[in-house]
């Protein structure tokens, strides 16, 4: 497990302990694994954003602090937010970041992530020419999204 995966799980760990806010000073993070206070920044930028279910509050200078809260909402509401995220071309491996990042957050199943996945895949769009392939997945994506986000499925 890398450095990045390590702070990351500590977070996480914080954060369910503290009841889904925690306020730390990133230099004291820093020191605490041996790392530049960059290496903070960049794990908390990547993977505990918006997209992830995160909001992060930050203020710099001596008594700086970083607030990391995790949003608790719906699966309707998180699945529109992505939804409307994701534009109207995407590639495959954002496309693939998504489809874990929301079977991460439970808001759909492991078996719907296997049936999107294989709809957007290279071998599903082989017929599709390049040129339209990322809106083409886009648009496949969002429509399996909404229909996800309807409770009786």
């Amino acid at each position: 497990m890398g450095l990045s995966d390590l702070i990351a799980e500590f977070l996480n760990q914080a954060l369910s302990a503290s009841d889904g806010i925690l306020e730390l000073q990133r230099s004291e993070l820093a020191e605490q694994f041996g790392c530049v206070p960059s290496q903070i920044n960049y794990v908390i930028s990547t993977r505990f954003s918006p997209e992830h279910g995160y909001i992060v509050e930050s203020r710099r200078g001596g008594n700086g602090y970083i607030r990391i809260k995790r949003i608790t909402t719906t699966k309707y509401l998180m699945l529109m937010h992505t939804v409307n995220c994701i534009g109207d071309e995407i590639d495959s491996v954002s496309a693939s970041t998504i489809i874990s990042n929301l079977e991460d957050s439970k808001a759909i199943t492991y078996e719907q992530a296997l049936l999107i996945r294989a709809a957007i895949s290279g071998r599903s769009l082989a017929s599709v020419p390049p040129s339209v392939r990322k809106q083409v997945r886009a648009a496949i994506l969002k429509d399996m999204l909404i229909v996800c986000s309807d409770e009786d499925l």
